[in-house]
């Protein structure tokens, strides 16, 4: 059976928002993009990832989708 996981509000805010560590050998911020960026005034974009398509949409309620 599967546990929650359980940190003190020191561990949660260790990290600021939008950053992720991958390890000693990595200290990189991850890129960071608004979804007005990436949609460009748009309400759908396609990414391409391994061969496949992927559509992010922006719904009538401002929610993203991304469906394969």
């Amino acid at each position: 059976m599967n546990r929650p996981l359980v940190m003190t509000s020191a561990q949660a805010s260790a990290r600021p928002a939008g950053t992720l560590t991958l390890g000693a050998a990595s200290d990189r911020r991850i890129r960071t993009l608004s979804s007005d960026e990436l949609l460009d005034g748009g309400r759908e974009l396609v990414i391409r990832h391994q061969g496949g398509e992927y559509v992010l949409r922006l719904t009538r309620n401002d929610k993203l989708i991304l469906t394969k």
